[in-house]
């Protein structure tokens, strides 16, 4: 059953479920990712905070497996709220066919839009919390009807936003949004710094879980965000999630030198394939990577086209 009033929310960032081991982690990825979702939902519960996902909650939006849909069935007891991300859809908007449209029919994920916000009591304040999912357009402005004091408001997003650490891949610049204190943006895996726009603080906590091996999957400490109503408005802080280290999570990076002693990334990257038969085909994607810069754009999308169609094959 659902509580009546909370302290505050509990924000958790893409935490991507899938059936598979991705990339070059070496654990159980399924199970250490829906313990890692247990873990925020028994946080959230314990400190009175209400749970919303910021996208993403599949990493595939399709042919998900039955049992992976069974213990998040069960696991969303009491149901959450959220968003869809782009991993949650396969057509750029969520329809009966991607798995996340079975949770939210069984009413166990909870939608939040400009048309069905949460809304409700805080320590005594008036809370509304929106949010607009991936492929839907960011609201100018936001008006609710409210009372003698106005509601303190939360927007929840899944965009490509141009923050510090991301202006080139963004597309999205922040900017103010009357009424709206927090927009508190998905898909970015890593902690990113603030925006201010005006009275609205624009923030990217990053993920619950690391999935690829890089520099930034290093750096960035798998975290979730919560934000507690005070008489002041707002009281911010970061909760750390349990996980293990970086080096106990992912394969070494398998580099061979050349005879001339400078490592090859032709050279590392065979090895890599020889030494890493990952399920989701993470060896030849890094492979190709490091080697197809050799050929025309043609050939090299070609080989691309190629290598997907053999990966998705083997993974079906």
């Amino acid at each position: 059953m659902e509580r009546e009033s909370y302290s505050g929310v509990l924000l958790i960032g893409d935490p991507h479920v899938e059936g598979r081991v991705p990339g070059f982690r070496k654990d159980d990825y399924p199970q250490i990712v829906l313990e890692k979702l247990r873990w925020c939902l028994k946080t959230a519960a314990e400190q009175n905070l209400l749970p919303v996902i910021l996208g993403d909650l599949f990493h595939v939006p399709r042919d998900n497996q039955n049992w992976l849909l069974c213990q998040l069935l069960a696991i969303f007891d009491p149901p959450v709220y959220g968003i869809y991300g782009n991993h949650d859809c396969r057509e750029n908007q969520l329809t009966e066919h991607d798995t996340l449209s079975i949770l939210v029919q069984a009413g166990k994920y909870h939608l939040l839009s400009e048309e069905t916000p949460w809304q409700g009591t805080m320590q005594g304040r008036s809370v509304i919390i929106g949010g607009t999912s991936w492929g839907k357009k960011l609201p100018k402005s936001v008006e609710y009807e409210s009372g003698v004091e106005p509601p303190l408001m939360i927007w929840v997003t899944h965009h490509d936003l141009i923050v510090p650490g991301y202006e080139e891949q963004g597309h999205f610049k922040p900017y103010e949004i009357a009424g709206v204190d927090y927009v508190i943006n998905g898909h970015i895996h890593r902690h990113l710094e603030d925006v201010q726009k005006g009275q609205t603080t624009w923030v990217t906590p990053g993920n619950i879980i690391r999935r690829s091996r890089s520099d930034a999957s290093r750096a960035h400490l798998p975290s979730v965000l919560k934000l507690e109503v005070t008489a002041d408005g707002w009281k911010r802080s970061v909760i750390e999630v349990p996980h293990q280290a970086f080096d106990e999570v992912f394969y070494e990076e398998v580099l061979e030198e050349t005879v001339e002693g400078v490592p090859s990334a032709f050279i590392s990257g065979l090895a890599e394939l020889q030494s890493r038969r990952t399920d989701t085909g993470a060896g030849l994607q890094l492979f190709l990577e490091k080697n197809l810069k050799q050929f025309n754009t043609t050939v090299a999308d070609e080989v691309r086209k190629l290598a997907s169609e053999v990966v998705s094959d083997a993974n079906e």
